[in-house]
C-alpha cells in the first residue's frame, strides 16, 4: 500500500470517527424527547398521577433526584477514568444502564399506584443518562480537528436534535396515531404510548454502536480501578482546588450552572406546560415537539459556525438572550398559535446555548484532565440543578398555576448571563499543565 493510498485511509477512518461520534448525540436524544419531555413525562402527569398539578411537582422532584445523584458523582468518576485513561467501557456501561432502567418503563401502567415506582425508574435512568454524558463531552477536544470544537460539536447537537425529531415522528405514527395500535397493544391499558420507553432502548441499541466501534479513545494507562479509585480522592481535590484559581474556568462553571438549570427544567416541563397551561393533547405536544427540534437543529448547526468564528461565550451570551426574549413572551400570552410560532423559534436558541457550552469547556480545559473537567462541568450543571424544578414545583403548588412556576425559570437564564460576561474565553485551549492539576 502506497504512502498515499494509507493516508487517505487514515484520514477517512478520521472521518468516520468523528462521524461517529455525532451520532451517540442522534442515539442519546432519543431518551429526553420522549421520556423526559414529550411523551412520558406527559402520560406520567396525565394518566398515572393523581391529577395534572401533583403529577407536574412529583415529576420535579425525581427530574431534581436525578440531578443530585449525577452532581454528588460527575467529578470524582471524571477523576478515576482520567487516572484509568479510556472513557468508552464507562460510556458503555452508563449507556447501558440507560436503555435497562428506560425498558422498565413499558411497565408503568395507567394507576396512581404506579406513580413511584415510575419515578424511581425515571430518576435511575436519567442519572445513567447524565454520567454516560460526562465521558461523551471529554472527547470532543482529543477528537475535534484544530479549530473546529465548536463546529464538531454543533454537528453533534443538531444531528441529535433530527434523531430525537426523527424518533418523535415515529412514535407518533407508528404507536401513538395508529389505529388498531401495532403488535396488538391494548389502547385501554396505554399500551402504544408506553411502547415509546421501548421505542427509546431499540434507537439507542442501534446507533449508539458506532462510536463504540469507530471513534478512538485514549489509551489505558494500567492504572487498576482500584488504584483508580484509591487515589481518586487526592486527585479531585487537586482539581478543585486548581478550578478555584482558574477564575475564568470557576466563573464559566457558576454561570453554567444557572443556565443550564433553566434550560434543563425548560425541556422538562416544556410539554407538561404546553399540555396544561394551552389546553394541547398529546398528539399536539408531539407536533409542537417536532416543530421544536426542527428548529433546534438549525439553530446549533448555524451558530456552530459562529461558536468558532467569534467564540462560545458570544454565541452562549446571544442564546441566552434569545431565550429569555422568548421565554418571558411564552409565560404571558395565552392564544395556542402563538405559543405554537414563538415556541418554535425558542428552539433557534436551545441548541446554540448548549452546543456552545460544551466547546467552552473542552477550550478551557487542560489536556490529560478533560475528563474531570468535564465532570465538574456536568456538577455545575446538575449541582443546583434541582433548584430549577424545585422552584417550579413549589411555585406551581403554592400559586396553582403552571404558568407562574415556569416563569421561574426566566431567573436562571438571566443570572447565568450576568455571570458570563465576567468571563474571558482564550483564544486556544490551555496546554497540559497550564495551572491545573494532572492525574498521577
Amino acid at each position: 500500500m502506497t504512502g498515499r493510498s494509507t493516508k487517505g485511509l487514515a484520514k477517512r477512518r478520521h472521518r468516520l470517527g468523528l462521524a461517529s461520534w455525532c451520532l451517540y448525540d442522534w442515539a442519546n436524544s432519543a431518551f429526553p424527547t420522549i421520556i423526559t419531555t414529550f411523551v412520558f413525562s406527559v402520560y406520567f402527569t396525565q394518566m398515572v398521577a393523581e391529577n395534572p398539578v401533583q403529577g407536574s411537582a412529583q415529576w420535579s422532584y425525581s427530574v431534581a433526584g436525578a440531578a443530585l445523584i449525577v452532581a454528588m458523582g460527575a467529578p470524582a468518576l471524571g477523576a478515576i477514568a482520567d487516572r484509568m485513561g479510556r472513557r468508552k467501557p464507562w460510556l458503555l456501561s452508563f449507556t447501558i444502564l440507560t436503555m435497562i432502567c428506560t425498558a422498565g418503563l413499558w411497565w408503568i401502567k395507567p394507576s396512581p399506584q404506579f406513580a413511584i415506582p415510575a419515578l424511581l425508574l425515571y430518576a435511575a435512568g436519567a442519572a445513567s443518562f447524565g454520567f454516560a454524558m460526562i465521558f461523551y463531552d471529554a472527547m470532543l477536544r482529543s477528537i475535534a480537528p484544530p479549530g473546529h470544537i465548536g463546529r464538531l460539536s454543533g454537528w453533534g447537537w443538531s444531528l441529535g436534535y433530527v434523531g430525537g425529531l426523527l424518533c418523535l415522528i415515529i412514535a407518533l405514527f407508528v404507536f401513538l396515531r395508529a389505529g388498531p395500535p401495532p403488535f396488538g397493544l391494548s389502547q385501554a391499558e396505554d399500551e402504544p404510548v408506553r411502547a415509546t420507553a421501548l421505542l427509546v432502548v431499540l434507537w439507542f441499541a442501534i446507533f449508539a454502536v458506532p462510536i463504540f466501534v469507530f471513534t478512538p479513545d485514549r489509551r489505558a494507562t494500567g492504572t487498576t480501578l482500584h488504584q483508580a479509585v484509591k487515589g481518586g480522592a487526592s486527585g479531585l481535590v487537586q482539581s478543585l482546588r486548581a478550578i478555584f484559581r482558574h477564575r475564568g474556568m470557576a466563573r464559566f462553571l457558576i454561570a453554567h450552572m444557572f443556565y443550564t438549570n433553566g434550560i434543563n427544567t425548560l425541556f422538562s416541563f416544556g410539554g407538561i406546560y404546553a399540555a396544561g397551561t394551552f389546553g394541547l393533547s398529546l398528539d399536539q405536544v408531539l407536533y409542537f415537539g417536532i416543530l421544536l427540534n426542527v428548529t433546534a437543529a438549525l439553530g446549533a448547526a448555524a451558530f456552530s459556525w459562529l461558536d468558532d468564528g467569534v467564540g462560545s461565550k458570544i454565541t452562549i451570551l446571544l442564546a441566552l438572550c434569545g431565550l429569555s426574549v422568548l421565554g418571558l413572551a411564552l409565560v404571558l400570552i395565552e392564544s395556542q398559535t402563538w405559543f405554537f410560532v414563538l415556541g418554535s423559534l425558542l428552539g433557534l436558541f436551545v441548541g446554540p446555548a448548549q452546543s456552545a457550552g460544551r466547546s467552552m469547556m473542552a477550550r478551557l480545559a487542560p489536556q490529560a484532565f478533560e475528563t474531570q473537567a468535564f465532570g465538574l462541568y456536568e456538577l455545575s450543571g446538575k449541582v443546583t440543578i434541582f433548584a430549577g424544578p424545585l422552584v417550579l414545583g413549589l411555585a406551581t403548588s403554592l400559586f396553582q398555576s403552571q404558568r407562574i412556576g415556569m416563569s421561574t425559570i426566566l431567573i436562571f437564564f438571566v443570572l447565568g448571563a450576568l455571570i458570563l460576561l465576567r468571563v474571558q474565553e482564550p483564544d486556544t485551549p490551555p496546554p497540559t499543565g497550564s495551572g491545573a492539576a494532572r492525574p498521577n
